[in-house]
């Protein structure tokens, strides 16, 4: 074994709904109240795990968080049990229940930043769980998300698993959708790049939509991870406005090569000439910079294609492949991108398109999906087991998820009181599987 770069896919949860709550997320605002499928959803995400996996680039799963989560209407006055609080909080006000029932930490892009220990200054890991402070339903995840981490990173020789930055406006920290690590190899240092849309007062903001990255929760994470080598970047706020909410909506980055759009960053031309000097001074090699012009795809179309939200990953013979959502495919702009990739002087030469609508359809794409983690020999033997991934896992899953999951979800079926014991013997279940204490999963 070497050092290797594993990829942490968020399982999608039994609750996996339309509830339209992520303001500036357009495909998600877009589909508000649409019926889902928790059934499919899960089982494109396993596929998705499954094709990573076959590469052969690392891949692990991170479980769903309990939902609902009726602690959190407790705590604003609903009493009784849980099928009173379910009643009284549906009659009251619907769009609190929609909040608790939310299974949006399938999004482990934004579960955390993590830091290798090659790029820390006392050689540990580091992760930072997000306190995703801008919005209802996701300010709920960072304690179970945190308590999980700590399941699975456990060895504190071998990794430091932060609390949250506090959850106040200049900390607001959405995670690894706006983190981007550049280096010559995995098991090499590399650059970490942060990307924030709310800076300084001079810095130029969005008009329409909040940035819900700040420089200072971005300045604040690399410090307390002890980041000797890191960048900060602005998201240029008219692709906010436009729906970019997170950076890994216009730009992805993998070890020499970084794909963006002409408008990701504010000042971009200086900033890419910046950043190549640097890493080809730090590496002594190239870093592959492949930047796309409005006249080849409209920001409307990277936006609804999810271009730049694909999985750029490295296989064992040192090639690249870039895993895109079938959207990708559909779309002529977007697909005509990725055969300019294939054809140029770049470590890609694989593009493969899976079908992840039920995401999609909620505003993430194959990026969003997952957290990037690179581990070394020692820390891949510390990492609890349970959760890398294999073909005997992807099989127990795909039964779990056949065994428990709805095939359909409204808005009205959060009302059934049913799909409470559902949800909580699912995860039960999966604690099983994953080999985690129960209490831990269902964190009760």
């Amino acid at each position: 074994m070497t050092t290797r770069e594993f990829n942490f896919d968020g399982l999608i949860g039994p609750t996996h709904n339309y509830a339209g709550l992520s303001y500036g997320n357009v495909a998600s605002t877009s589909n508000k109240l649409k019926p889902s499928n928790p059934r499919a959803a899960a089982l494109q995400g396993l596929e998705k795990m499954k094709t990573v996996h076959e590469l052969g680039v690392g891949q692990a799963v991170l479980p769903p968080l309990r939902r609902p989560r009726f602690e959190f209407l407790r705590q604003l006055g609903f009493t009784g049990s849980d099928r009173q609080v379910l009643e009284s909080a549906a009659q009251t006000n619907p769009m609190l229940l929609v909040n608790v029932y939310s299974a949006s930490n399938m999004w482990t892009a934004n579960a955390a930043t993590v830091s290798p220990s090659l790029d820390c200054s006392d050689g540990r890991l580091h992760i930072t769980p997000a306190n995703l402070s801008n919005t209802l339903h996701r300010s709920i995840e960072h304690p179970s998300t945190t308590r999980n981490l700590r399941e699975i990173f456990s060895d504190e020789n071998q990794f430091t698993v932060h609390a949250p930055l506090p959850s106040q406006p200049s900390l607001s920290d959405e995670g690894a959708a706006n983190h981007t690590r550049l280096c010559a190899s995995h098991g090499g240092p590399g650059i970490e790049l942060f990307v924030f849309g709310a800076g300084r007062t001079s810095e130029p903001k969005p008009t329409k939509f909040p940035a819900r990255q700040t420089r200072l929760a971005s300045e604040s994470v690399a410090f307390r991870h002890k980041v000797l080598n890191a960048k900060f970047l602005q998201q240029s706020p008219a692709a906010i406005d436009a729906g970019v909410f997170h950076n890994d909506v216009i730009s992805v980055g993998n070890e020499n090569v970084l794909l963006c759009y002409e408008r990701s960053f504010v000042n971009q031309p200086e900033q890419l000439k910046e950043l190549q000097s640097a890493f080809e001074s730090e590496f002594n090699t190239r870093l592959f910079v492949v930047e796309f012009k409005e006249e080849e795809i409209s920001l409307s179309d990277v936006v609804s294609s999810y271009l730049f939200n694909s999985q750029l990953v490295t296989r064992p013979d040192g090639k690249m492949t870039l895993i895109c959502p079938t959207e990708c495919e559909e779309n002529a702009s977007a697909q005509r991108c990725t055969q300019r990739l294939l054809s140029e002087n770049n470590p890609i030469d694989q593009v493969k398109f899976l079908d992840l609508k039920q995401s999609m359809n909620n505003g993430g794409g194959p990026a969003c999906l997952r957290l990037r983690v690179v581990l070394d020999e020692a820390q891949q033997a510390a990492v609890h087991q349970g959760v890398l991934f294999s073909n005997k896992l992807h099989e127990q899953l795909c039964d779990w998820v056949n065994k428990h999951y709805r095939d359909e979800l409204s808005a009205d079926d959060l009302r059934d009181p049913k799909l409470i014991d559902e949800s909580y013997q699912a995860i039960e279940q999966l604690a099983d599987i994953l080999e985690l204490p129960s209490n831990v999963l269902l964190d009760l």
